[in-house]
């Protein structure tokens, strides 16, 4: 029986049974499928009913849900929609605010400057899983808030990238400008390359490709190939040590132009991968969570580090986009698009206790201020700028 329980066919049909809880949750809530999948999460895992633990696999299905997602959200856009001065000037002050906001709280709870560092860095991050695809469920991807948000967030994750290692090299003592500055320049050679390749060879190729003999035997091919390039350029990000859904981001917005007759349409086939996996993704994020670690102090944190993280992100984003020129109700709407960290926060929260560099209860209040940020910012957005009901 245990070896039944442990087994991947297991896993997976229970992940995904518990899926479509998370559709009927969040239908009878009248919130993002986001939110009922992730709170189903947490009934299923170590919180409540223990049938799920965050296993390497999960972990596995669950990172290949997060690229599938940002690679379909990349297909929805324009490289110019989202590399943009202002966009950046945003992304920028919303990882100094939170930086500060985060050091200072971690330190004014008596925690050591090390843990307060890390803290800091941790609430720097910005999930752009999260926001994209509640933004996506809801239609809004095209508007001026979305194309900030989700530019502004790609910016962070290299921005974020650079604070990780400013303070790892805080900590240890040794600062090396020539490193930070060789980061950068492999950040912005990876989308200058990654997005001229993309559009002027692989675009083309994919378009070739669909007009050959192979794709009209086999419509499928020109999907797979699609595909390879996504978890290519996933790849090659996490090799320069980016997120690799930016890296499949990248590739989404540079076969975005691609026009498909013969072959199996790409964007149709990775919709239904995204269906499948983004799902075990958000549903991931609540098995992540067991309130049973929980102690009264670090409830405490947690509560006033939630507050500080979405406090600061909001502040941090919201003034920089109206100074940019976006509306008051943009404005708002980016402050709060950007406020979830989701799985980005606890990628860095894990670094640092991996490398002993944060304490047990700082490494579980980051995991549950992410946790928390990503179930308040769908909320948000949904029932006060996007109030849209449900149609059961």
């Amino acid at each position: 029986m245990e070896e039944l329980v442990s087994s991947i066919e297991f896993q997976m049909s229970l992940l995904l049974f518990v899926a479509l809880g998370g559709y009927l949750l969040a239908s009878r809530i009248n919130q993002s499928v986001v939110i009922g999948e992730i709170l189903v999460g947490v009934l299923i895992g170590p919180s409540l009913f223990g049938l799920i633990t965050y296993t390497n696999f999960v972990q596995s299905i669950a990172h290949l849900g997060a690229i599938i997602l940002l690679f379909v959200v990349g297909l929805e856009f324009k490289l110019k929609d989202i590399f943009n001065v202002k966009y950046g000037i945003i992304a920028l002050v919303g990882v100094i605010v939170p930086w500060i906001g985060g050091f200072f709280i971690a330190q004014a709870f008596g925690y050591t400057f090390q843990n307060a560092i890390f803290t800091g860095t941790a609430l720097t991050a910005t999930s752009i899983a999260i926001t994209a695809n509640v933004l996506r469920e809801m239609g809004q991807l095209q508007s001026d808030a979305a194309k900030a948000i989700i530019g502004a967030a790609v910016i962070d994750d290299i921005l974020g990238l650079l604070a990780l290692s400013v303070s790892q090299q805080i900590v240890s003592g040794s600062i090396s400008f020539s490193s930070l500055v060789l980061i950068f320049l492999k950040a912005i050679a990876f989308f200058v390359f990654g997005a001229y390749i993309g559009y002027t060879f692989l675009s083309r190729l994919i378009e070739k490709v669909d007009g050959s003999q192979i794709a009209r035997r086999f419509p499928e091919f020109v999907f797979i190939f699609a595909m390879m390039i996504a978890f290519l350029y996933a790849m090659i990000a996490e090799l320069i040590h980016l997120s690799a859904i930016v890296g499949s981001f990248l590739a989404g917005m540079a076969l975005e132009g691609a026009i498909v007759k013969h072959g199996k349409d790409y964007k149709e086939g990775a919709e239904y991968l995204h269906i499948i996996f983004a799902s075990i993704f958000f549903v991931s994020l609540g098995i992540l969570v067991d309130v049973h670690a929980l102690t009264p102090n670090v409830i405490w944190f947690v509560i006033a580090l939630t507050i500080v993280a979405v406090l600061t992100k909001f502040i941090g984003c919201a003034i920089p986009a109206k100074l940019q020129g976006l509306s008051k109700r943009d404005a708002l709407i980016v402050g709060w698009g950007m406020s979830p960290r989701g799985e980005v926060a606890m990628i860095v929260a894990l670094i640092g206790l991996n490398a002993g560099l944060i304490q047990q209860d700082i490494y579980i209040s980051l995991v549950f201020m992410s946790v928390l940020t990503t179930i308040i910012t769908p909320i948000i957005l949904r029932n006060w700028f996007y109030k849209t009901p449900f149609v059961d």
